[in-house]
């Protein structure tokens, strides 16, 4: 097997010189040109940067990585133009090269041109400029940005009276105003505003197509006067056309909870399936998969109130956050009445139909490494759910997780095996969630048993955990008010704990009580598992343990080592926060670029030498340092531990940092290039082991870094991952390793993992 990446990385290399060496262009027809590259130029202004047109130009060049190579394209090219079997292999491997369409130069003309009247640069020029080179061509755009005017003057023509009012008692928050630059964008914006404003007081049919503006910008060099109309006619229609706007209020509210958009019945449900429950009709072919009270508790909209379109985007919201339906759906429908009685005021009926999505499933997980040392690591997971246990929106998850590190024909080997049960009910218990407007409160409770066998011990973990969560925009958070765990080692091989000569080390393996609490924050630019866009995130992990417990500590009794014990174990007393910061930026469709920042910092004190061992920070493994597998790096340049079987490093302080590049390769199958660095070190000096202390003048010296390539099946549903990492630099030994060191002993390690790293 070892053989085996003596010989990959040569013939991967050969590949991709050999890719290098090819034309590509040719299959290009005789006559035609291949798209090279783009590039605008702003004449006139540095206020506009190339990068903000280049999404306006109509054709795009081939993407380019590796330093401006695309090993993809030259694939392409060898194709010997048979059509055989050969020709579709390289086709499906390769990527086609954009041959050059003159027609779309001059679209991108216009498209630049429009887009900059959009931003307030009036009669711009866009000139451009074609150069062939072999078979290749390059276009140049020239950018003359037009005139801007400033708002001098805004006048406001309202024919509604009552519009007019409140139109001009809100103007303090308008988004145009004297001194601001023209532009299209402006006014559509504020248009968008007034009538989001309009439609939450009850003016159902008011869009933005009812505004008109007009602007005089021949009166002074730099400056325009600006009207502002609101017809009661929209920009479609003629003055002829003219009616009252008016409000309208909520008559009937139908829900359909088991709707089938496939079944041409579900609209036509009989009376005897409806139930009526605080003004909400809701019908049902048989009983309803969801109790009447979740419903209503989730709607914003009440019968006979006046309309609002953001109580109608809050109840959407909330029915969503249940995490129950596939499609929900929120319809209005105007109640039909004679126009000409004024006396009669206008209603709409509402109809919300929710989709169930599937209400129960398993989740299968697998995580596995190898190491040149022949040290192998597996860890499967299987989860099962239930979205909907009670009727009420609970989520029920029961998880079974194990992770095994064993060599070959090795008696030596690790084994642990978890199991975990939760369940989160959509509201604050004991306490009230009427303050949660929009969001949907939960509420968690999570119990969970580990057991761990090593050589050394065994361990056994119960733990319970109850908080909440909920989201207000883009944070999230979570707060554990309760954080119970108990831990009991059996039998400790007398060998192993002798050896743990230092005393804080040697409180990590004793028996424990831990109860504290937790909290976590986080931000997210886009909160979707696998976004399609630039994105930002940060998460911040809190936990504190023992200081309530400490204000009994006069009552506690005390063991021999002067600690104060509950249920004859020691209670811990700590603090932990962990801190990750992480940005993606998707430089287009087929490639980005995503970096990650992680420290973390715990601290033992009062009743507590050390963390507990759950709590201690390690490095390496899939989602870590992937050139070492988990817990065989650190503490700082210290050396592997071998009072441990099997490597078990672990430290109270962990920084890191990671950077990868993603590229798409072919069909499914991306590609990545990598590097990490970081490590983790102790804040209290251990016997023998003083190199694994942290110092802020020195810990850089033991900075581990690793590079590497992988490779990942993107399923959509799914990202399955292998990386190779490579020891770059080795703290323990203090030097970096060269490439005639790869592939030895103690110098990568192949990791498997399910999603992207971070």
């Amino acid at each position: 097997m070892k053989r085996l990446f003596f010989i990959v990385p040569p013939v991967f290399i050969i590949i991709l010189f050999f890719a290098a060496s090819c034309s590509t262009v040719k299959v290009i027809p005789d006559g035609e040109y291949r798209l090279r590259k783009n590039k605008i130029t702003v004449v006139n202004s540095t206020k506009i940067k190339e990068v903000e047109l280049l999404p306006y130009v109509r054709q795009k060049p081939n993407s380019e990585f590796l330093f401006g190579w695309n090993p993809f394209l030259s694939i392409y090219n060898w194709s010997n133009g048979k059509g055989n079997g050969w020709d579709r292999f390289v086709s499906k491997l390769g990527q086609a090269p954009v041959v050059f369409d003159s027609t779309l130069v001059k679209k991108s003309d216009d498209n630049i041109k429009a887009h900059l009247k959009s931003m307030g640069y009036f009669n711009s020029i866009v000139k451009d400029s074609v150069k062939f080179n072999g078979k290749k061509a390059y276009v140049n755009y020239y950018v003359w940005l037009g005139n801007r005017y400033k708002i001098s003057k805004i006048t406001y023509q309202i024919k509604d009276s009552v519009i007019n009012e409140f139109v001009m008692k809100d103007t303090l928050k308008s988004l145009v105003r004297t001194g601001k630059y023209l532009s299209e964008q402006l006014l559509e914006e504020e248009s968008v505003r007034i009538t989001s404003l309009l439609r939450d007081a009850g003016y159902y049919n008011f869009s933005k197509n009812y505004f008109f503006f007009e602007a005089d910008t021949l009166r002074k060099g730099a400056d325009a006067s600006l009207v502002m109309k609101i017809e009661n006619f929209t920009r479609n229609e003629n003055p002829e056309d003219a009616r009252k706007h008016e409000k309208y209020y909520i008559r009937n509210i139908n829900v359909f909870p088991s709707y089938d958009p496939t079944s041409i019945e579900s609209d036509n449900i009989i009376l005897n399936d409806t139930i009526d429950f605080k003004g909400l009709k809701i019908l049902s072919p048989a009983k309803p998969i969801i109790k009447p009270s979740v419903i209503d508790k989730m709607n914003r909209i009440v019968p006979g109130s006046i309309y609002n379109e953001s109580l109608v985007t809050k109840s959407y919201d909330r029915l969503v956050s249940l995490r129950l339906f596939s499609g929900v759906n929120i319809q209005f429908d105007e109640v039909q009445k004679e126009r000409t009685d004024t006396s009669v005021k206008r209603e709409v009926d509402c109809v919300i139909r929710l989709t169930p999505s599937k209400m129960q499933g398993y989740k299968i997980n697998v995580e596995a490494s190898s190491n040149s040392n022949g040290l192998l690591g597996i860890s499967p997971a299987i989860s099962y759910y239930h979205k909907n246990i009670f009727r009420g929106g609970e989520w029920l998850n029961l998880g079974f997780m194990g992770n095994f590190q064993f060599k070959l024909n090795d008696p030596v080997k690790s084994s642990e095996l978890g199991v975990s049960v939760g369940i989160s009910t959509p509201n604050f218990l004991l306490l009230p969630d009427r303050i949660f407007k929009s969001s949907v409160p939960r509420t968690d409770i999570n119990v969970s048993y580990n057991y761990q066998n090593r050589p050394e011990f065994t361990r056994n973990l119960i733990s319970l955990n109850y908080g909440y969560n909920w989201s207000s925009g883009k944070f999230y958070y979570r707060v554990y008010p309760i954080q119970l765990s108990i831990v009991k080692l059996n039998n400790i091989s007398s060998t192993f704990f002798d050896n743990l000569t230092d005393p804080f080390l040697r409180n990590s393996y004793k028996n424990h009580f831990d109860m504290g609490a937790g909290a976590t924050i986080y931000y997210t630019t886009d909160p979707s598992p696998y976004p399609k866009v630039s994105f930002f995130y940060v998460r911040w992990i809190n936990d504190i343990s023992g200081n309530l417990i400490s204000i009994f500590n006069s009552k506690l009794p005390t063991d021999s080592t002067g600690a104060k014990t509950i249920w004859k174990s020691p209670y811990s007393q700590y603090f932990r926060s962990d801190l990750t910061v992480s940005k993606t930026w998707r430089l287009d469709n087929k490639n980005s670029f995503s970096t990650r920042f992680n420290i973390g910092l715990g601290y033992a004190y009062g009743n507590s030498k050390s963390l507990p061992f759950e709590k201690l920070f390690y490095a390496g493994g899939a989602n870590s340092l992937r050139g070492w597998q988990a817990r065989t790096i650190g503490p700082g340049s210290a050396q592997i531990d071998t009072t441990f079987s099997i490597p078990n490093q672990t430290g109270d302080f962990k920084l890191e940092v990671n950077a990868e590049y993603r590229f798409n390769m072919f069909w499914k199958v991306e590609g990545a290039l990598f590097a990490d660095a970081g490590n983790i070190w102790t804040l209290r000096s251990e016997p023998g082991r003083e190199e694994g202390l942290f110092k802020l003048n020195s810990f850089y010296k033991s900075i581990a870094f690793n590079w590497g390539v992988g490779a990942r099946l993107n399923l959509d549903f799914v990202i399955l991952r292998l990386d190779l990492g490579m020891v770059a630099y080795d703290p323990v030994i203090k030097r970096w390793i060269k490439p005639g060191e790869w592939f030895r002993r103690d110098t990568y390690s192949l990791q498997f993992g399910v999603g992207y790293p971070f």
